[in-house]
């Protein structure tokens, strides 16, 4: 398991605008005038945490005229689930139900 990879998508996604932006995207690529539009920061503190999330892995950017698009990285995302899938999992203590 690669817990350096793992905690530096959990370190990108504990900040809550990031994590605000990550659900925005989820439902699909989204501007980042549409991004703007729900916070009240500025086009650089945008950048800043999209910076963030891009590093960790988990979004991908592509450069349309003069915005940014944003999107997850699906394949990213569902490998992030099972590995926290496999940490956090309970395990049945025999006789148990």
């Amino acid at each position: 398991m690669d817990y350096l990879r793992l905690s530096k998508i959990m370190k990108a996604i504990a900040e809550p605008n990031r994590l605000q932006i990550l659900d925005m995207i989820s439902t699909g690529e989204k501007c980042a005038c549409d991004i703007l539009d729900d916070f009240n920061f500025t086009q650089p503190t945008l950048s800043h945490h999209m910076k963030v999330l891009i590093e960790a892995g988990i979004v991908k950017a592509r450069k349309d005229g003069k915005w940014q698009y944003y999107s997850l990285i699906t394949e990213n995302i569902e490998e992030f689930q099972e590995l926290t899938n496999q940490i956090f999992k309970t395990k049945q203590k025999e006789g148990v139900m």
